[in-house]
């Protein structure tokens, strides 16, 4: 078994060599085979130089490197071409996830033969840091929307760290029409509709270290929007 992790990246130069180093003795200590799939938006601040310089020092079997330069949320897609691994792990690389913690989903995976294992804010001793009362709050009444709305049979829809069936993911990809913070929240309520398996891990969310957050008023009328045709097309 193999672990592809898709790693989309923008102006990420700072934060990229420790996640990817993070990530693979991860991978390595736990005896796991992997790769990490590097797809970059053209970023200006030298990402692509660093991933560069990482696929040198681990080798183009472990470290992919891919140019993306067309709409947020599809980069995904354009990953998942090129990966290898039985399983796919779907992660932010601005530090805001726990890396240690992919050897936990994996673990899960096995512990429940899941075909999708998402991490959860919302569970456990899961949680948030670096968020302000309004940025909480906010989270928390779209969670409760959707919970009451979509009945999703999961706690934590909007999270974007997540382990996949490849073949599932592929299915999903398929499926989804949505992008931005619908998009996550789509494959949840579609894994749902098409009766794969969810499992859940606790995790701590850490607000990105470098630049500003990409929440505003655009980004929650898009939500309210395609949490409303869900409802209605679900």
């Amino acid at each position: 078994e193999r672990v592809s992790v898709l790693l989309p990246t923008y102006n990420e130069r700072d934060n990229l060599p420790l996640v990817v180093w993070l990530l693979v003795r991860t991978f390595s200590d736990s005896g796991i085979d992997f790769e990490i799939i590097i797809i970059d938006d053209g970023s200006p601040d030298g990402t692509q130089e660093i991933a560069q310089q990482l696929e040198k020092i681990y080798g183009s079997d472990k470290i992919v490197r891919k140019l993306f330069l067309f709409p947020s949320g599809t980069a995904y897609i354009h990953g998942m071409k090129y990966a290898t691994g039985n399983f796919i792990v779907i992660m932010d690389a601005d530090l805001s996830h726990h890396v240690r913690l992919d050897f936990m989903y994996c673990g899960k995976q096995k512990e429940g033969n899941f075909d999708i294992v998402s991490g959860t804010r919302y569970k456990g001793n899961g949680g948030v840091y670096g968020w302000d009362l309004k940025r909480k709050l906010i989270s928390r009444g779209a969670n409760f929307l959707t919970q009451v709305l979509l009945r999703p049979g999961a706690s934590d829809l909007t999270g974007s760290f997540r382990l996949y069936r490849k073949e599932v993911l592929q299915k999903l990809m398929e499926k989804c029409v949505s992008k931005g913070y619908v998009f996550q929240m789509e494959m949840i309520v579609r894994a749902r509709q098409l009766g794969y398996t969810i499992g859940e891990v606790p995790i701590s969310f850490v607000d990105r270290v470098y630049g500003e957050s990409k929440l505003g008023g655009n980004e929650i009328v898009s939500f309210l929007k395609g949490l409303l045709t869900l409802f209605a097309t679900t």
